[in-house]
């Protein structure tokens, strides 16, 4: 007898939550202008403590950021497909590649300088809910 519980029960669990690939949900309206947001639910589920969500680029050309930082306690970055290179303060130029993961530790400062039009990667914080500091 499994002790995991039927789909039906499961859904019941607080916090539990499930994000269909097939569903879509691709936004525009984040922090990146031609960037594509897919929520994963996670933040809800969580009561704010963490968020997941996968960016993709929204069409050609590049979307650069200068120098930032995020004021957060936690920041995973996971490369689905494509490539992006960071600038990281006291790291140097890292270029990502599909099954990359780069954790950055708080207030890291780094830009982005560039990536390939087919880019899509998840990301992981904690809090859901952080501010961004431009330099």
């Amino acid at each position: 007898m499994s002790n995991t519980p039927a789909l039906s029960e499961a859904a019941e669990v607080k916090g539990f939550t499930v994000s269909r690939a097939r569903d879509g949900g691709f936004e525009r309206g984040g922090l990146r202008q031609k960037f594509e947001y897919r929520d994963l639910g996670i933040s809800t589920a969580t009561e704010g403590r963490f968020h997941a969500q996968v960016i993709r680029i929204g069409g050609e050309g590049q979307q650069v950021a200068g120098e930032h930082w995020h004021s957060l306690d936690f920041q995973l970055v996971y490369i689905l497909k494509g490539w992006i290179t960071f600038d990281y303060a006291g790291v140097g130029e890292t270029r990502l590649e599909a099954g990359d993961c780069v954790h950055q530790p708080p207030g890291i400062r780094h830009a982005v300088l560039a990536h390939s039009d087919d880019l899509e990667l998840l990301e992981v914080t904690s809090p859901a809910d952080f501010a961004t500091d431009e330099a």
